[in-house]
C-alpha cells in the first residue's frame, strides 16, 4: 500500500532547499561554520541509525528489502541525507543503502536480542468491530477482554508488548457509537483518550471498520467527524485504516454471480475512504489500508501465520506500515522539518484557505455604499444616469393625457371580451407614464439636495423636535411569507417587525424549506446604515443562522470615499463561517469612470483562515449601452502555496420602459482554474411577465461536466392560475411513476 500521506513533509522539505548544495559548498570551505558540519554529519550518523534499525525491523517480521513499502521509505530517508548533506550523490545513496541492509542482515544472523525501537500506536473505532480481537492478534496472546455480544473495552488503557523483539505499546480505547444517541458518550471517550495521549504520543493511529458491514450511508460519519473535533484534521494524514473480517465471503453481484475478493474490498474502501476525506476537508487524501482477519479459523500458512483470501499474510504487511510510520516521524524530529504538536501524530499538514470560495468573493461585484442624498438607484448603474437618458424625451405625456374614470367591477363585466383588453392596455399604459414621471421628479429633487450649500443639508438632515406634537407613530412592516405547514393557525404575528425612527433593523431569518409544524425560525439578521463625519457612509449587515449542531456566522461591513466625479474608493471587511473556522476577508477596489458609460474597477483582498493568509487581486470593467445593455467583464487570481484563476463574462439586457417595466434577461459565463481542473459554467436567467396577473422568472445554468439545473418560477394573483401551476408537480410525478414501471 502506497504511503504518501505520511512522506510528504520530507518531500517539501525538499522541495524548498533546492539550493543546499551552493550553502553546503560555501561551508566546507569555511572554518568558523566547521561546527554546522560536525552538527551536519551527526544527523547523517543519526539517519543512518534509523535506516538500520528499520532494516532490521523489517527483516525481523518476513518482509523483503525490495517491497514496495519499504523502498518510498529508503527513498524519502535518501532524501534526508541530501538536504543535509548535499554533496553526496545517487552512487553514494545506493551504497548506503546497500551497506545498511548488509549491516542489518549480519547484526540480524548475529544477534536476536531485542531492538531498541519502541512504537507506540493508538486504536480508533466503532464498537464491535475488532479493536481488541486485533491487538490480540498482533501479540499473539490475549492482552485485551473481548466479547461478541457486548462492548467489552471500558477505559483507555496501554496494552504493552513485544513481537519479534520490538517493543510495541498500543493505545486500546472504547469503542464509538455512531448514532446521536451516543453523542454524549462520544465526547467523554474522546476527552479521556485526549488526556491518555498528552502523557504518551501516538506514533501512528488506526481506524478499524468490518469489511462485512456495508453501508451505503453516511451513518459512519459522525464517528469521523468527532475524532476530527478532538484531534484536528491532521490526525487522518498519519492514519491507517484497519478492515477486519476480512475472510468474509463476498456477496452475490446484480447478475447472481458472486463479486470477486477485489471488487468486494474496493466496494466496501471507497465510500470508507470518502467520508475519512470529508472529515479530513481533503479530496486528495489517500489513507493506507490494511486487511485483517482475527477469527481462529482463518486460512494460515507453514509458519502458522493468518492468510487472507486474496494471498496476502496480514500481520506483516500491518506492522511495516506502523514502523514506517514511526520512522518518517523520527526523521521529522531530527530534520526539525516542522513543530509536532504534543499530543498529535506527526505529518500535521498546515491548513490551506478554500482558494475557490475566495476566488468567488473576489469576482462577486459589491455595491458602493452612498450617502442619503444619493440613495435612489444606488448601486445600479442603469438607474443613476436614466434622467440623463430620457432628458431627450422631452416633457412627460403624463399631464397631456384625457381624464380617466375607473370603471367598477359589475361595468367592467358588461363590456366585451375586446374591450376589456383595451380598457386594461389604456390603464398600464397611465400606470406606467405615472410611475415615470414620479421617478423623473425624485431624481430631480436629489440632484437639486446635491446642489444645496452644506447649511442647507444640515437643515434638511436635523431631527423633527416632536415635543410640542404627537410623537412619531411605528408602522408595521409586511409580514413575512411563512414556510407551508399543517397547522390551522398562521405563526405569522410572532415575527411581526415595526419600523420606527431607530437606524438598525432587525428581523427573523426564515427557512422556506422546513419541517411540517414548524415555524421555520432559522436565525437573525441585522442591517445598519449611517455616516461620518458628513462625508463616508458606512454599510453594516450580518445575519446568525443556528440549529442544534451548528452555528454560522456572516458580517459585511463596507465604506467608500468619492474623491471626485466618477472616482471612488471602496473599503470592505467580511467575516464568514468555512467550516468549523471563521475566515476573516479585507478588500478594497478603487474604482473610475473612462467615460459616462464605461467603468473599471481594481481591488485586492486578503483572507485570514486560522492560521494561514491567503492575498488575491481582481480586475472588472462595465460597458454600458444607453439605458438597457450592459457587459461586465471581470478576472481574478488569489494564491497561497498554489494560484487559482478566474473569470466571469455577464451580459444584461433590461426593459426598455426600465426602471418601471422589471423586464430582464442575463446571460452569464464563468470560468475557475485550480489544481489544473478546469471548471467552466454557463447560465441564464429571465423574469417576464404573462399578462397581467402573472410573473415568471426562469433559470439554467449547465458546467463543462455535462451537469446542470433549469428552475423555473411563477407568481400569481389570480387564484384559478395558483390552482392550475400546482398541478403540474402532480401530473410530472404520475408520468415519472408510469415511465418507471413501463421501463
Amino acid at each position: 500500500m502506497p504511503l504518501e500521506p505520511a512522506l510528504d513533509s520530507l518531500q517539501h522539505s525538499l522541495e524548498n532547499k533546492h539550493d543546499a548544495p551552493l550553502l553546503s559548498a560555501s561551508m566546507e570551505g569555511s572554518p568558523s561554520n566547521r561546527s554546522t558540519v560536525d552538527r551536519n554529519e551527526n544527523t547523517l550518523e543519526k539517519l543512518q541509525m534509523i535506516r538500520m534499525k528499520f532494516l532490521r525491523t523489517v527483516h525481523r517480521i518476513g518482509e523483503k528489502a525490495n517491497n514496495a513499502i519499504v523502498a518510498q521509505v529508503l527513498y524519502r530517508l535518501g532524501l534526508a541525507e541530501q538536504i543535509n548533506v548535499p554533496r553526496n550523490t545517487d552512487r553514494d545513496f545506493a551504497f548506503s543503502n546497500d551497506r545498511a541492509s548488509a549491516i542489518a542482515s549480519e547484526h540480524e544472523a548475529t544477534s536476536q536480542e531485542d531492538l531498541d525501537f519502541t512504537c507506540t500506536i493508538l486504536v480508533l473505532g466503532k464498537t464491535g468491530v475488532g479493536k481488541s480481537a486485533t491487538i490480540n492478534s498482533i501479540f499473539n496472546e490475549v492482552k485485551a477482554t473481548t466479547d461478541a455480544f457486548q462492548p467489552a473495552t471500558k477505559k483507555v488503557e496501554a496494552i504493552v508488548g513485544t513481537v519479534h523483539g520490538i517493543q510495541l505499546r498500543i493505545i486500546d480505547t472504547p469503542g464509538l457509537i455512531p448514532s446521536f444517541a451516543g453523542h454524549r458518550r462520544n465526547e467523554k471517550i474522546m476527552s479521556s483518550v485526549k488526556k491518555f495521549v498528552r502523557k504518551c504520543p501516538p506514533d501512528l493511529v488506526l481506524y478499524v471498520d468490518r469489511l462485512d458491514m456495508q453501508n451505503d450511508s453516511h451513518s459512519d460519519f459522525p464517528v469521523m467527524k468527532i475524532i476530527t473535533k478532538s484531534f484536528g484534521a491532521a490526525i487522518w494524514h498519519n492514519a491507517c485504516l484497519v478492515l477486519t473480517h476480512c475472510s468474509s465471503t463476498p456477496p452475490d453481484g446484480l447478475d447472481g454471480i458472486p463479486l470477486s475478493y477485489e471488487i468486494f474490498v474496493a466496494q466496501r474502501l471507497n465510500p470508507i475512504q470518502l467520508l475519512i476525506c470529508q472529515a479530513a476537508g481533503d479530496a486528495r487524501l489517500m489513507v493506507p489500508v490494511s486487511l485483517v482477519e482475527n477469527h481462529q479459523s482463518c486460512r494460515t500458512n507453514r509458519a502458522g501465520e493468518r492468510v487472507l483470501p486474496n494471498g496476502q499474510v496480514w500481520k506483516p504487511h500491518l506492522l511495516l506500515l506502523c514502523f514506517a510510520s514511526k520512522v518518517l516521524g523520527e526523521a521529522n524530529a531530527i530534520l526539525k522539518l516542522q513543530d509536532n504538536i504534543p499530543g498529535r501524530p506527526s505529518g500535521v499538514q498546515p491548513r490551506v484557505p478554500p482558494l475557490s470560495y475566495f476566488l468567488s468573493f473576489l469576482l462577486r461585484s459589491r455595491a458602493q455604499p452612498k450617502m442619503p442624498d444619493e440613495q435612489v438607484g444606488a448601486g445600479d448603474e442603469f438607474v443613476e444616469d436614466f434622467e440623463y437618458l430620457t432628458d431627450s424625451e422631452g416633457e412627460d405625456d403624463f399631464d397631456k393625457l384625457p381624464p380617466f374614470k375607473p370603471l367598477t367591477k359589475s361595468q367592467l363585466n358588461k363590456l366585451s371580451k375586446e374591450l376589456r383588453k383595451n380598457y386594461f392596455n389604456e390603464l398600464d399604459y397611465r400606470e406606467k407614464l405615472f410611475q415615470r414621471k414620479q421617478w423623473k421628479e425624485e431624481l430631480r429633487r436629489q440632484k437639486s439636495i446635491k446642489t444645496m450649500p452644506q447649511s442647507f443639508k444640515d437643515e434638511l438632515d436635523a431631527p423633527e423636535d416632536y415635543s410640542t406634537g404627537t410623537a412619531a407613530v411605528p408602522v408595521p412592516m409586511p409580514d413575512m411569507p411563512m414556510p407551508p405547514s399543517f397547522d390551522s393557525d398562521n405563526p405569522t404575528y410572532r415575527y411581526r417587525c415595526l419600523d420606527i425612527a431607530n437606524q438598525w433593523v432587525v428581523r427573523p431569518v426564515m427557512n422556506p424549506n422546513g419541517w411540517d409544524h414548524d415555524c421555520g425560525y432559522d436565525g437573525l439578521n441585522s442591517e445598519k446604515t449611517f455616516v461620518i463625519s458628513n462625508s463616508l457612509p458606512v454599510s453594516i449587515s450580518g445575519q446568525i443562522n443556528k440549529d442544534k449542531q451548528e452555528a454560522n456566522i456572516q458580517m459585511e461591513c463596507a465604506t467608500s470615499l468619492n474623491h471626485r466625479e466618477g472616482r471612488a474608493t471602496l473599503v470592505g471587511f467580511d467575516v464568514q463561517t468555512v467550516g468549523k473556522d471563521q475566515a476573516y476577508t479585507l478588500c478594497s477596489e478603487a474604482r473610475f469612470n473612462n467615460f459616462r458609460q464605461n467603468m473599471t474597477l481594481g481591488g485586492l483582498a486578503l483572507m485570514i483562515l486560522g492560521d494561514t493568509l491567503a492575498a488575491g487581486i481582481k480586475v472588472e470593467d462595465r460597458l454600458r449601452i444607453r439605458k438597457r445593455l450592459q457587459f461586465v467583464l471581470s478576472g481574478a487570481m488569489v494564491g497561497y502555496r498554489d494560484v487559482a484563476f478566474g473569470g466571469t463574462l455577464e451580459a444584461t439586457l433590461r426593459d426598455k420602459d426600465y426602471p418601471i417595466g422589471k423586464m430582464m434577461t442575463t446571460l452569464g459565463f464563468s470560468i475557475m482554474d485550480w489544481h489544473g481542473d478546469l471548471a467552466m459554467v454557463g447560465n441564464l436567467q429571465s423574469q417576464f411577465s404573462l399578462g397581467r396577473n402573472l410573473m415568471m422568472v426562469t433559470s439554467a445554468n449547465i458546467n463543462n461536466r455535462r451537469t446542470g439545473q433549469v428552475s423555473i418560477r411563477t407568481s400569481s394573483s389570480d387564484q384559478l392560475q395558483i390552482a392550475l401551476i400546482g398541478i403540474v408537480p402532480i401530473i410530472r410525478s404520475i408520468v415519472g411513476a408510469m415511465w418507471l414501471n413501463s421501463s
